[in-house]
């Protein structure tokens, strides 16, 4: 069993990185009262050509999603608008989340970003990013000494 060397400074910025993502998820008040935000969920998977990503962005049109591709990042953003409503007889209540997004997420490699193929059904998001031929015949020499 290998002895490994307790870091304390290095485990509190985890705990401060997971805390602030606890606190990005929850929710926030408003002039009308409570709503919370929206954060689109996302699933990605990396293949030996391509990275497939999904975007969860149930509610929204394809024209209103803005979707941009760098080498390195894929950066979402849009709103979910509340649709006004008059409630006479007793109570409203909804769960679901309204309001402005924007997500930037890393990818693991660098991609074509002129060469992405999206479509959008049911309320997902799939994303299609072939990788930069660098990428996919990146071989290292290593010499042994």
């Amino acid at each position: 069993m290998a002895l490994v060397r307790w870091q304390p400074f290095q485990e509190i910025d985890s705990l401060q990185r997971q805390m602030n993502r606890l606190f990005d998820n929850l929710m926030t008040t408003d002039t009308d009262g409570w709503t919370t935000t929206f954060t689109p969920a996302a699933e990605m998977q990396e293949t030996p050509d391509a990275i497939h990503l999904k975007l969860e962005v149930p509610g929204l049109e394809p024209k209103d999603i803005d979707l941009q591709v760098s080498a390195e990042t894929v950066s979402i953003s849009g709103e979910r608008k509340q649709e006004t409503q008059t409630e006479e007889n007793g109570t409203k209540r909804s769960e679901f989340r309204y309001g402005s997004f924007r997500r930037v997420i890393y990818l693991p490699a660098r991609v074509q970003n002129t060469e992405v193929h999206a479509e959008y059904k049911n309320g997902i998001l799939h994303l299609t990013l072939p990788k930069a031929e660098e990428e996919k015949n990146k071989v290292v020499k290593v010499n042994i000494s």
